[in-house]
């Protein structure tokens, strides 16, 4: 995944992100899972980053059509406002826009509405905030693992 976040001309992710990773970074500092110096470091690298990321806010017609997917897809709320957002930024770059999650049926509906995956639910090693943490760029994917991005 890291990868095809440096290969992509642009990285969409929600206002909410900056939020999801600083409560990830948190979470692998309270649960020793990595140092203090390694976490500033990587909120040090996300925030340089994040200018350069393509900011999505939650508008209503996000929200009616994340209700849709929740039903159509039996997706939870959070996992249909990602579907839902994705497929809006697909609509206007059609064939242009992937989608990076490790949440299978995520990955699947994503399919179903023509929106290329990433990666698979096997890649689970790049580091590109730093040494010893992982970038999720998909919030699901908190009920395996911590992730700070969306």
């Amino acid at each position: 995944m890291a990868q095809a976040v440096r290969d992509a001309d642009q990285v969409a992710v929600r206002r909410l992100a900056w939020v999801e990773l600083m409560s990830a970074l948190a979470r692998r500092v309270r649960e020793r899972r990595a140092g203090l110096t390694t976490i500033t470091e990587a909120r040090l690298a996300f925030a340089l980053t994040w200018p350069q990321f393509l900011i999505v806010d939650v508008t209503q017609e996000l929200m009616e059509l994340a209700g849709d997917y929740a039903e159509a897809f039996a997706l939870r709320a959070y996992d249909s406002v990602q579907l839902a957002r994705v497929q809006l930024i697909h609509r206007e770059l059609p064939g242009e826009v992937r989608f990076a999650c490790f949440d299978g049926r995520l990955t699947k509906a994503a399919g179903v509405l023509g929106i290329q995956a990433v990666l698979t639910t096997g890649e689970r090693t790049a580091a590109p905030f730093g040494p010893g943490l992982r970038r999720f760029p998909h919030p699901a994917c908190a009920n395996t693992y911590p992730c700070p991005h969306a």
